[in-house]
């Protein structure tokens, strides 16, 4: 009996022992506030809204209107995303292609044009295009945007503009290029060489 009541007490020990990290970890949280209900906060796997922050663990909900239930040593032993912990603007990069021989100025100005035409794009900060890399199939470029209204759906803002982008280099000629590789062959086999002279 005693052997058992031992085991039992070391394994109920065990089930305790996330229990209470998750209870202090909650009681930190709501000391020190890392997160608070409305953060846009992203851990793990997890991204989503903090709807209840609770005694053992916190609720997040996610674009797909799943409510998930994260415990809360995660927001204290892993790296945390706080997507509005000091202040609501947050940047947004765009990566854009052109092919070689295009004017990346005119480029730029494409780009700069369609940033601004975006209502959830700011004005201040500026949209700011940079040139980044001499790829291997195109010049590469970058569309950086600030934003406060797109922070919960920042997939919306990335998809209109890239709509917005490829229709506005379509309109005036600029051309987005695919992956290329130039094969060269600097010597046949002596077979194909025969059969090439007969």
């Amino acid at each position: 009996l005693n052997v058992l009541a031992g085991a039992v007490g070391i394994g109920v020990g065990f089930g305790l022992q996330n229990i209470v990290g998750n209870f202090i970890s909650g009681l930190i949280i709501m000391f020190e506030r890392p997160i608070k209900v409305g953060d846009r906060i992203v851990v793990d796997d997890v991204e989503g809204d903090v709807i209840d922050i609770g005694a053992r663990s916190t609720v997040v909900l996610t674009n797909d209107n799943i409510n998930i239930i994260v415990p809360n040593s995660k927001f204290i032993t892993e790296n945390v995303v706080n997507w509005k912990y000091n202040d609501t603007k947050v940047r947004f990069r765009i990566p854009v292609g052109v092919a070689y021989g295009s004017d990346v100025r005119f480029v730029e100005r494409l780009l700069l044009e369609v940033a601004q035409a975006e209502p959830d794009v700011l004005a201040d900060p500026p949209p700011v295009v940079r040139f980044l890399a001499f790829g291997d199939s195109a010049l590469e470029l970058e569309l950086r945007v600030w934003s406060t209204n797109a922070v919960n759906r920042k997939g919306k803002l990335i998809s209109a503009l890239n709509f917005a982008i490829y229709d506005t280099f379509r309109e005036h000629g600029v051309v987005i290029p695919f992956p290329q590789r130039d094969v060269h062959i600097r010597s046949a086999p002596r077979h194909l060489e025969q059969s090439g002279a007969r």
